[in-house]
């Protein structure tokens, strides 16, 4: 059967990680010292209110709010409505986006084949600069997982269609599947086990998952923007975390893009621990874009899970 704490647990989770490390992304605010616990204080670089998610949870919940719907997100109708939420978003003025992203939604107008207008300006973002494998498409899988729970192939699909409405960079794929194969295995076994994406990304992953594990958070730092240290920190995290709290404050404690590996960390610590796991003082702070609050993700994230026909039918 279906966890269903579980699974609302990804969406939880990340929430509660992207709020926990909005006020020190890349050095904002000096974190805590040890034995000090971060706090959901606000401020970051977009100035958000104390328990605000930033923009890692706000694109996070237009990927939901489509899988509530009980879309195949390989579609071509759920990868339209998905990028006009985030052309929506866009339009709203968030407090905080990233270059890339940016770069992609900018002149860009919602409607009809607007998936195929996106991902036409991320490639040619990518061959005009050979760089789009950062981590903003990571920040925001999870809800993929949980929009085709035990369907290893529909799940890889999906995770690389919606990863490259923005990014292209075949690294970035590798890492959106990796993540939601990840959280798909957390959520249904309630074990965790990046290894077993292996099979459907590039083979250099998993010399980089066994440096995730040798290191700790901080030791990619300097470079978590990028897709693959934003897993890696996240993942070093995890694999040591005795319970969502502990992995959350571990990956915050990294450094450089705090929400978003927390954020990232977080979908697969809620995917494991569950969305119980989360404190209630952490459940009752959260909040953000598009007016949402932790009871309205966690529906979302039961809406998904039920609509899904491979799982609704386990599901108690």
């Amino acid at each position: 059967m279906v966890n269903l704490d579980r699974a609302v647990g990804v969406l939880l989770g990340a929430a509660a990680g992207d709020a926990l490390g909005v006020p020190y992304e890349y050095g904002s605010r000096a974190l805590p010292p040890v034995g000090e616990a971060p706090q959901m204080v606000g401020g970051g670089l977009g100035d958000y209110a104390p328990g605000q998610w930033s923009d890692d949870t706000e694109m996070a919940c237009v990927i939901a709010q489509v899988a509530a719907d009980g879309l195949d997100l390989r579609t071509p109708e759920a990868l339209d409505r998905i990028s006009d939420g985030f052309l929506g978003w866009f339009a709203d003025g968030p407090a905080d986006i990233g270059n890339q992203t940016r770069a992609v939604l900018s002149r860009q107008e919602p409607g009809p084949g607007s998936a195929l207008r996106l991902r036409v300006q991320a490639y040619e973002l990518h061959e005009r600069t050979g760089r789009s494998a950062g981590n903003g498409s990571l920040m925001r899988t999870g809800p993929v997982a949980l929009a085709h729970l035990g369907d290893t192939a529909a799940i890889a699909e999906a995770a690389r269609a919606v990863s490259g409405l923005t990014h292209v960079d075949a690294q970035a794929g590798d890492a959106c599947v990796l993540w939601c194969l990840a959280i798909d295995h957390a959520v249904r076994t309630g074990e965790l086990d990046v290894r077993v994406g292996l099979p459907h990304v590039d083979a250099g992953w998993a010399a980089l998952i066994d440096e995730a594990e040798r290191g700790v958070p901080a030791d990619f730092s300097a470079q978590n923007g990028w897709v693959v240290a934003a897993l890696q920190a996240a993942w070093s995290a995890v694999v040591r975390a005795d319970g969502a709290v502990d992995g959350l404050e571990a990956a915050v404690r990294g450094g450089g893009d705090t929400d978003t590996v927390a954020a990232i960390a977080g979908a697969l610590l809620g995917a494991r621990f569950g969305g119980s796991a989360v404190p209630v003082g952490w459940r009752q702070q959260v909040h953000g874009w598009p007016g949402l609050r932790a009871d309205d993700l966690a529906r979302l994230a039961e809406l998904t899970v039920l609509a899904d026909p491979l799982t609704s039918a386990q599901t108690p």
